[in-house]
């Protein structure tokens, strides 16, 4: 493709009527978990005052998914992934009513927030996979990696404004936290109603019946032989299992170093999702660079970095510098290992290979914990130094991988993939 071509290309994917309704169905349920998030952190805070519960909450959204993700995308490619969003969206609708309604009743508690956390959870391991595989539905596989990068950008946007309005409005007394999950509420019923315009997005008939088991053990001999999804995948852990928790530590950050408020933490939040922003839209233009692989390693390893920065930050000021960088390379990184991961995958394995790149995200939850504790312990800018240091290690050392065993030296765009008989095990790649 024509380098000329890149930025016209930005969001072609768009041009799918049907993509635009998933894309702006998405705008919606993304909304609402992003004020939800700070919501979420904000009360976990208030009511113990520890860093340790914020990692709990975390915790208790990321087990289930690490225990049902693999479920999650063998249901995504088994069943009508419409059904499914519609579904597992009621459920977290549901989920966030009760909440709402504890609050404003004055009768919350914090297991009450470990309870929800597992129902999210729980919902989001079979919402992610079937929403990824449905991209693949919607579009040709020339777009599929665009349109996995817009979906990205849907995800983006709402970050900048979901945080501010959330801290906006829990500083109004009328309105609350309470008032907030309200609204998120909200923007998941209408998430679900989008969702009743879209094809069913029913998978091929197959000419031999399977297991749900059988399923899933297919999808692990397909990413087994398949090297490059490997290493993709590996690189998605390891930066988003121990880089990705900064987000848990943000209403700790803004309390006792930064000494702010809601509002504050809106914008620090905020801030990030600007960079987030602007970031998603360059990897849109480019999610079919040929060098798009070295971006995306390059993007991990300045990812670490600014996580150290915003460690050191000293005041309010310098951590919303730090955040813009935070914000832009976790997105950059994210989009682009998303997209490649789809570009590589074959479209009935998209569900599967998809749940086990969320698997990562579970793990960000697991990780949480622990890594509070730490901070409990050793303190806050120890620990954000600990985790860019990681993720710049880890990305260090999955190229090397990569170089050495020559899965470097592979194109980076995966040719047109045969298509196999249904239960016919993976080639080794």
């Amino acid at each position: 493709m024509d380098e000329s071509n890149y930025f016209g290309r930005t969001f072609h994917a768009l041009h799918n009527p049907q993509f635009r309704i998933l894309f702006i169905g998405n705008i919606f349920s993304f909304l609402g978990m992003q004020m939800q998030v700070l919501a979420r952190g904000y009360l976990a805070y208030d009511l113990t005052g520890r860093n340790s519960a914020l990692g709990a909450v975390m915790l208790a959204f990321g087990l289930p998914q690490l225990l049902l993700s693999l479920w999650g995308g063998v249901v995504a490619d088994r069943l009508p992934k419409r059904a499914v969003l519609l579904t597992m969206q009621t459920i977290v609708a549901a989920n966030s009513a009760w909440l709402a309604i504890m609050i404003e009743m004055d009768v919350v508690s914090f297991w009450m927030l470990i309870v929800g956390g597992v129902v999210q959870g729980a919902a989001f391991s079979f919402i992610g996979p079937a929403r990824q595989a449905f991209i693949s539905d919607l579009v040709g596989k020339e777009s599929i990696g665009n349109a996995v990068v817009l979906q990205q950008l849907s995800m983006n946007s709402t970050r900048v404004i979901g945080p501010s309005i959330a801290g906006a409005f829990i500083a109004i007394s009328f309105i609350g936290i309470g008032g907030v999950y309200f609204m998120t509420t909200l923007g998941f019923i209408l998430a679900s109603l989008m969702m009743l315009r879209l094809p069913s997005g029913s998978p091929k008939p197959r000419e031999q019946a399977r297991s749900p088991l059988a399923d899933m053990a297919d999808g692990l001999r397909y990413v087994r032989g398949q090297k490059r999804v490997m290493l993709l995948i590996l690189s998605s852990f390891c930066i988003v299992m121990v880089g990705f928790p900064y987000q848990s530590f943000l209403p700790s950050l803004a309390r006792s170093e930064y000494h702010i408020g809601a509002g504050g933490l809106g914008t620090l939040q905020s801030v990030g999702a600007i960079g987030a922003v602007f970031m998603t839209i360059l990897v849109a233009m480019f999610s079919n660079h040929p060098k798009a692989w070295a971006f995306q390693a390059f993007s991990g390893l300045l990812f670490g970095v600014s996580i150290i920065a915003l460690g050191l930050a000293p005041n309010f000021a310098v951590g919303l510098f730090a955040m813009v960088a935070v914000g832009g390379l976790a997105s950059a990184f994210q989009s682009l290992n998303n997209s490649l991961t789809m570009m590589h995958t074959e479209s009935e394995y998209h569900g599967r290979v998809q749940s086990l790149s969320m698997m990562s995200w579970s793990l960000f939850g697991l990780f949480s914990l622990p890594l509070g504790i730490v901070a409990d312990h050793i303190g806050l800018e120890e620990t954000f130094i600990f985790m860019g240091l990681f993720c710049i290690g880890s990305i260090i050392a999955i190229d090397l991988i990569g170089r050495v065993t020559g899965i470097r030296s592979q194109p980076t765009l995966a040719p047109a993939l045969k298509e196999r008989p249904a239960g016919e095990p993976a080639a080794g790649g």
